[in-house]
C-alpha cells in the first residue's frame, strides 16, 4: 500500500515562504504524475501544481510564478516550494500521486493521497 506523508505546514505572514515535502513510501519514479492540492474551508478542492515522472510540470494561474513543484527520487520525496504566499494561499495541502497519468495534467484521476497539512497565512 503507497503511502503519502505531507509535512511542512506552518503559519507564515503575508509575503513569507514555506516549502512542503511529500515523503512517498516508495519511489516516486513509480509514479507517472504526482501533485498538489489544496482546500481551503467551504470551498472546492483546487489542483495547484503537478509533476510527471519526466520532470515536466505545470501550475495553476493562481500560483504560477510563486509556487515550485520538484521532486528528488533518492528521497522519495516531491517538494511545493511556495513563495511571496497571500492570505488566499490558506489552506489544507494535500499530495498525490498516480502510476498511470492522464494527457491532460488537469484530469489525472489521482489513486494515492496523503493526509494534508495545514498551511496558514496572515495578512
Amino acid at each position: 500500500q503507497v503511502q503519502l506523508v505531507e509535512s511542512g505546514g506552518g503559519l507564515v505572514q503575508a509575503g513569507g515562504s514555506l516549502r512542503l515535502s511529500c515523503a512517498a513510501s516508495g519511489s516516486i519514479f513509480s509514479f507517472k504524475a504526482m501533485g498538489w492540492y489544496r482546500q481551503a474551508p467551504g470551498k472546492q478542492r483546487e489542483l495547484v501544481a503537478t509533476i510527471t515522472s519526466g520532470g515536466s510540470t505545470n501550475y495553476a494561474d493562481s500560483v504560477k510564478g510563486r509556487f515550485t513543484i520538484s521532486g528528488d527520487g533518492a528521497k522519495n520525496t516531491v517538494y511545493l516550494q511556495m513563495n511571496r504566499l497571500k492570505p488566499e494561499d490558506t489552506a489544507v495541502y494535500y499530495c498525490a500521486a498516480d502510476p498511470e497519468g492522464a494527457g491532460d495534467w488537469k484530469k489525472v484521476p489521482y489513486d494515492f493521497w496523503g493526509q494534508g497539512t495545514q498551511v496558514t497565512v496572515s495578512s
